[in-house]
């Protein structure tokens, strides 16, 4: 008997689609497709972009299984120290792991995974929400989102040095991206303007962390609108908008204030051309334990490091 699909077909104990998917979701960097799902097991088709960087937490359930087939494309890791690159029809699975590993995509990669943990409608929620503000920020500043996508990486990579707890460490990546959404209410001759800043200019500036996590408050991700607040603020108190002082600031939001600042220095800005990551590097260095957390600044200098972009 030759069967013909037009799409996809289903009968008892069978289920065929045809280059389908239950459901797709995707952002800038992440494609995630349900292929099926039953008896507690969920499987997936993941796509991400060349140098995302994607991340295997500890599970709260010991009898989590997770499954993860390269279809194609090259990523890499880091164990004691030693690089491991894998590759096509390469495959590694994950069961009461005892810290996180970190993944970062050498190229662009598809691989599929399977699930005993539901977690398809935990992600799909997540690049949800990061795409619609994502595209809403893009589309008044593109180098504000590309900017925030690059302070995730980084806040990702050092919170992993400091060995921050799962869910710090989804909040940390979520209110990275999120970190400058407030930026949508400055006139863009400001965000754009290639001289300095008058005053009055500057003051609104001033207000994008608390107009984000104003916008913030209104979201599922609420709890995390303190950190959105707070990444200007400095532990001298030199920081805006309230002016918080060390332990009054969230580790997360100097995690943020820190790659934030050392990307902001790195890329050419309308007023001036870029820093060399030495230089900034330098300047943060000389900053730390005055306006930066001096155990996030070596962190995030590891990171550097272990990038290549410090030698």
């Amino acid at each position: 008997m030759r069967v013909v699909l037009e799409g996809s077909a289903f009968m008892r104990g069978l289920s065929i689609l045809r280059k389908g998917s239950l459901e797709t979701v995707n952002n800038d960097s992440t494609s995630l497709s349900l292929l099926g799902r039953g008896s507690g097991i969920e499987m997936m088709k993941q796509s991400v972009l060349k140098d995302t960087i994607f991340i295997l937490y500890p599970s709260d359930d010991a009898d989590v299984q997770e499954f993860f087939y390269i279809l194609n494309g090259e990523v890499e890791t880091e164990l004691d120290g030693e690089k491991i690159e894998l590759g096509s029809g390469d495959f590694f699975s994950a069961n009461n792991l005892e810290s996180t590993v970190q993944f970062i995509a050498k190229t662009d990669v598809n691989f599929l995974s399977v699930s005993t943990a539901p977690v398809f409608h935990y992600l799909s929620s997540v690049i949800n929400a990061l795409r619609k503000i994502g595209e809403a920020v893009e589309r008044k500043d593109p180098y504000t989102f590309q900017h925030s996508a690059r302070v995730a990486h980084y806040a990702v990579k050092t919170a992993l040095n400091m060995k921050l707890r799962k869910e710090r460490m989804d909040n940390l990546f979520i209110a990275s991206i999120l970190h400058d959404i407030g930026k949508v209410n400055i006139p863009e001759e400001v965000l754009k303007k290639p001289s300095k800043l008058t005053e009055e200019e500057f003051a609104l500036v001033k207000k994008h962390p608390g107009d984000g996590a104003a916008m913030i408050r209104e979201t599922a991700y609420a709890d995390l609108a303190d950190i959105v607040e707070q990444h200007h603020e400095r532990i001298n108190g030199s920081g805006y908008p309230f002016g918080l002082k060390d332990e009054d600031i969230l580790l997360e939001a100097k995690i943020i204030g820190v790659a934030d600042t050392f990307d902001a220095m790195t890329e050419d800005r309308a007023y001036r051309k870029a820093f060399s990551p030495e230089y900034a590097m330098d300047e943060l260095k000389r900053l730390a334990g005055i306006q930066y957390d001096e155990e996030v600044v070596n962190a995030f200098e590891k990171v550097l490091y272990q990038e290549g972009k410090l030698t």
